[in-house]
């Protein structure tokens, strides 16, 4: 067995800022991935992940040496690569002749593998091979039923979902998507389609919206598939209660997110107000201010 990578006292401040770094935070920030090249990797599996690198270069590390590496069997050499380099999600391209251009998704938690999908590549098309690929502010798209029908491919969505996304925003401009990745589940494979998304003039505020084919495309069969337990998974899911919003006393939304307050005052008594009063609602005089009127 493989020995974890020992965590020393820094010594310097440099060591201590890294440290610092790598703690736990209570809002995380984007997800790194690492792509890694299998020892026999084909052209079409290694490009794949080129692609991939391309597309998260921002929060992604590419290496392009060759790791005789089989996840399926041990999954020790990719977890001290992770935790080196504090990534949390990694991809691993391999060729043979039983699993031809196979390509392995695969995303950590503490150090320790989640769960991990092995994706048989078809039908591909490279980024080098369509005109006008450069796009930025990925959005991502998810159609079909089979992604809420059943479990392995919902699975599959939340992996893919952590591995394209960005970090988290709270408000996004219209002009700022430019890139839609689509994932179609049917008849037993994801099709992998990246759009363009370019916006003219309508004649009103919508503009009028035309998607553009770019690349990377391809056809995923998934193969075999390493998930994790409920209780793990749920465990990786938790949200720190430092991290969950204050819920404020009389305040709620409505369905369109509209604030809604509730004031709370006491009993009002209706007879002090100060209205003008009908003949009907005014109090009777008593009989000795009566008698004194009519002797005056």
């Amino acid at each position: 067995m493989t020995k974890s990578i020992e965590c020393r006292k820094p010594k310097t401040h440099r060591g201590k800022r890294m440290l610092a770094k790598r703690e736990p935070k209570i809002v995380e920030l984007a997800k790194q991935s690492l792509m890694l090249r299998g020892a026999t990797a084909s052209t079409t599996s290694l490009q794949f992940v080129k692609d991939l690198h391309a597309i998260k270069r921002m929060q992604s590390t590419y290496f392009g040496q060759r790791h005789p590496l089989n996840p399926f069997e041990d999954i020790k050499p990719i977890e001290e690569l992770t935790q080196k380099y504090d990534h949390s999600l990694f991809a691993f391209c391999s060729h043979n002749k039983k699993r031809p251009n196979n390509v392995v998704l695969g995303r950590m938690f503490d150090h320790q593998l989640l769960d991990m999908i092995e994706f048989g590549v078809e039908q591909f098309k490279s980024l080098t091979e369509i005109r006008n690929s450069k796009a930025t502010n990925l959005g991502l798209i998810f159609s079909g039923d089979v992604w809420h029908q059943n479990e392995e491919y919902s699975k599959c969505k939340s992996l893919l979902i952590d591995f394209f996304r960005g970090e988290a925003v709270e408000q996004v401009r219209l002009a700022g998507f430019e890139h839609a990745l689509s994932f179609t589940a049917i008849d037993g494979k994801i099709f992998l389609r990246s759009y363009k998304i370019l916006m003219t003039k309508s004649g009103t505020k919508t503009p009028h919206i035309e998607l553009e084919e770019i690349g990377p495309s391809a056809d995923l069969v998934i193969r075999r598939t390493k998930l994790a337990s409920a209780d793990l998974f749920k465990r990786a899911c938790r949200t720190p209660s430092a991290a969950k919003p204050k819920k404020v006393k009389n305040m709620s939304k409505d369905v369109f997110g509209s604030k809604l307050g509730r004031i709370h005052m006491p009993r009002q008594d209706y007879r002090k107000l100060q209205v003008k009063r009908g003949r009907a609602l005014r109090t009777e005089k008593s009989p000795k201010k009566a008698s004194k009127l009519s002797k005056k």
